[in-house]
């Protein structure tokens, strides 16, 4: 009867939350979760449960895996908007149940915090679980990887499938402790280097015998090929294995067969590879596999192109807090040759709590942008002068940085004082208000 009730409760807070137009992805979860911590071990789960998580990607990942599922005629429900925490996962989760609690569809895909699987799921409910790599995120909250490998395992256990990253070590640590697993990996590309070319390496030592490890290459921070040459812990071979990467074809290859990449970024690649891997281990057919990627393909979770005037405006949402995130978009602006301006900076370092630790800021590799295709660079919000600050230790030249005092004053800024192609990235708060300004330049011409 409880349970019953606080269904009841948080299904009618979702009507009136959307009656005021308001996406009501938390609020509902979070009246039933502080009523009754055990909420969601009282639900009648489908026979499928996937969990996606991992300090980066989990978003992209899930949307490509719930776009793969649906096309193969399965009803999926999945945080499509992205609360990951244990409020939003109880809302997703009351929604789609009856008022008995049992769950209405085929299968419940959730994109999960890392620090909240063990809030949300006891160890017997998820069937299937993709870790997409553990780096240093949100330092002030999460502490060191170390700590986000131990938040992981202790709220699983064998009965889990897992799917692991396996070019990231803190991952394929994951199988000194369970046996339940499969691998996936991206092979050499053209792109690799062979010394770690951004300041923050979030593991150099082998998790078995902490001697260090060696690389063949680095795809990215630490992500990449490698073995201990002291013992036997090692990357290995992977179950699915991507070739062939092609970043201006959006393409690769997963054990031989090409598939596209809904986005020219390395990321992208790891996103498609473990929706594919997943997809697999499902049993989905090939086919509807293929057509999901290669045909009727989804649009990018991130990196949404604009136009002011005949110039583009492409939309790198890095993630503040961690300084791989902002790797990934420096090393794309830098793949890219032609004349461009820059805009970077974040109103808020975070949306969970309201200090401020900008200790991450400084291992970002702002020494990408030390280019001379980079026509100016703009720094924006309320931690402009810290940005600018990390910008001259790395010895970018002070002529072409901009500090904008108003953001409203952004896209005429860019429009008389910068050329090229614009690169914007910044975080997700900031790239609302940016994508509201286009707007508005857009009605008033």
């Amino acid at each position: 009867m409880r349970k019953t009730i606080l269904i009841i409760l948080s299904k009618l807070s979702i009507i009136v939350l959307k009656f005021f137009r308001k996406n009501a992805t938390v609020f509902p979860g979070k009246i039933a979760y502080d009523l009754d911590h055990h909420i969601l071990d009282k639900i009648k789960y489908p026979k499928i449960v996937i969990g996606v998580t991992g300090s980066a990607g989990k978003g992209s990942t899930t949307s490509l895996i719930a776009h793969i599922l649906t096309k193969s005629g399965k009803s999926v429900a999945y945080n499509k908007f992205g609360s990951n925490g244990i409020y939003g996962i109880t809302t997703l989760v009351i929604n789609n149940c009856t008022l008995t609690g049992k769950f209405k569809k085929d299968i419940l895909l959730v994109e999960i915090d890392e620090r909240h699987l063990k809030l949300a799921f006891n160890k017997k409910i998820l069937t299937h679980l993709i870790v997409t790599n553990i780096t240093r995120d949100q330092p002030s909250r999460s502490g060191n990887p170390d700590f986000i490998f131990k938040e992981i395992t202790d709220a699983i256990s064998d009965k889990t499938k897992l799917i692991l990253n396996a070019d990231d070590p803190h991952v394929m640590k994951m199988t000194l402790k369970f046996k339940n697993y499969v691998t996936y990996g991206l092979e050499k590309t053209i792109y690799d280097y062979t010394i770690p070319s951004n300041l923050g390496i979030d593991n150099a030592y082998c998790p078995k015998c902490h001697n260090k490890l060696i690389y063949t290459y680095y795809h990215y921070g630490h992500i990449g090929i490698y073995k201990c040459k002291n013992c036997d812990f090692t990357r290995g071979k992977v179950k699915y294995k991507a070739t062939d990467l092609d970043l201006n074809k959006q393409e690769f290859k997963i054990n031989r067969k090409k598939y596209y990449l809904n986005k020219d970024i390395m990321y992208a690649a790891y996103y498609t590879l473990a929706a594919v891997a997943l997809a697999k281990e499902l049993k989905i057919s090939p086919k509807i596999i293929d057509e999901a990627v290669n045909k009727d393909f989804i649009k990018p979770k991130r990196g949404e192109v604009y136009n002011i005037e005949k110039r583009t405006l492409t939309m790198l949402e890095s993630k503040n807090e961690n300084s791989l995130s902002y790797f990934q978009s420096l090393k794309y602006i830098s793949l890219k040759k032609e004349l461009k301006t820059i805009v970077v900076g974040f109103e808020n370092v975070s949306r969970r709590y309201k200090y401020n630790d900008l200790s991450w800021l400084y291992d970002v590799s702002f020494k990408l942008l030390n280019d001379e295709s980079i026509d100016k660079i703009l720094c924006i919000g309320r931690f402009k002068y810290d940005v600018a600050t990390c910008l001259s230790y790395a010895n970018i030249d002070k002529n072409k940085i901009i500090m904008v005092d108003d953001i409203d004053n952004l896209i005429d800024i860019i429009k008389t004082k910068t050329k090229g192609n614009i690169y914007t990235m910044v975080c997700f708060d900031m790239s609302d208000k940016i994508k509201s300004l286009i707007k508005e330049a857009k009605n008033d011409n």
